[in-house]
């Protein structure tokens, strides 16, 4: 990123008003009469494990999550599809009806895009969605947004997507290690991969002064990786207690299983909000009566402050995670012969 791709972005525009950067969810454009237009882009994909409703709902979901960090729902998707010759009419159709069902759902209307099958195509990237929404330039968020003295709440817990995801791919395995009801509960996970009801909720307490400052969703990396994204993004300081993390018993269970650290794996779901410390309270509130589970991990501080989580009582410096562990642990898991 910093020596290929940042360095060549094409015409400076001055309509930019957020451009590409480490930890933003979103680039922003100023398009005049006090709105921008907010956009995101992401891949689309079929993961055989998943199967093709579920890949689709994903695939709407991920998109959809990075935008509603902005603090408003989505409204447009143009949607490339480079599909493998392979791929049958009647499993693209399938695909193609749970992605439309899915915007409808949001209010999602697809602009257009391109649509095609191409030799080398293959599962599980078949092609790439680009997302946005209009909002006013005075109210839309970004990720560079937070300041000393916000403090830091998480919604759901920790390896919400590494849970889901390994119970679907290795399920006799995590069935035979702890029963069929803790299976179901693991599994379960995925549908929480989204965080637009997440984002949603906690921007209806208000935005910038009047509440919620900033938000980025969990990906790779897991918590740890996503609060030093936010951090470098807003060039604040930052502190984390892990104590006050949120992990369920299912996400416990199969890190251990899969020899992974929870803070620092594939968490797609989690939502880390800023919020003035006044209105923290309300925002939980306000997650809780729509049924999200969330809590104040930690707070912003100004950046000469350090970087600093603490783990079972001793205060280290926060770094960024490198590799997430999920990818060896899946592959592991694969050529051991895990089902």
């Amino acid at each position: 990123m910093e020596k290929i791709i940042y360095p060549r972005l094409g015409k400076k525009r001055h309509e930019i008003l957020v451009a590409p950067n480490h930890g933003l969810d979103n680039a922003v454009v100023q398009l005049g009469h006090n709105q921008v237009l907010v956009v995101t882009s992401d891949p689309l994909s079929v993961i055989p494990a998943l199967g093709l409703q579920d890949s689709a709902w994903l695939s709407v979901h991920l998109l959809a999550s990075d935008l509603s960090t902005c603090g408003f729902p989505p409204q447009f998707i143009v949607v490339n599809l480079s599909l493998p010759p392979h791929m049958k009419d009647e499993d693209f159709e399938t695909y193609w009806d749970a992605f439309h069902r899915e915007c409808s759902k949001l209010d999602l209307a697809i602009l257009g895009g391109h649509t095609g099958r191409y030799v080398g195509s293959d599962y599980t990237v078949i092609g790439g969605g680009v997302m946005m929404t209009l909002a006013p330039e005075d109210r839309y968020l970004s990720s560079n947004m937070a300041r000393p003295r916000d403090l830091v709440i998480m919604t759901k817990g920790v390896a919400i997507a590494t849970t889901g995801i390994l119970a679907r791919t290795f399920p006799k395995t995590v069935e035979k290690k702890f029963g069929s009801s803790f299976l179901k509960r693991a599994q379960l996970h995925f549908y929480q991969f989204s965080v637009v009801k997440d984002a949603l909720t906690a921007a209806s307490v208000g935005l910038r002064d009047e509440g919620v400052t900033a938000m980025h969703d969990v990906t790779e990396g897991g918590l740890l990786g996503a609060i030093y994204e936010l951090a470098q993004a807003s060039e604040a300081g930052i502190e984390i207690d892990l104590s006050d993390v949120i992990i369920t018993q299912e996400a416990k269970l199969i890190c251990d299983l899969f020899g992974l650290d929870p803070y620092t794996t594939l968490s797609e779901g989690t939502l880390i909000i800023t919020v003035k410390p006044e209105k923290a309270q309300e925002v939980l509130k306000s997650l809780k009566s729509n049924g999200i589970e969330a809590s104040i991990i930690g707070e912003i501080m100004n950046r000469q402050n350090g970087r600093w989580v603490k783990r079972n009582g001793e205060r280290r410096p926060l770094e960024k995670p490198t590799i997430d562990p999920y990818w060896g642990a899946y592959w592991r898991s694969l050529q051991e012969g895990w089902k």
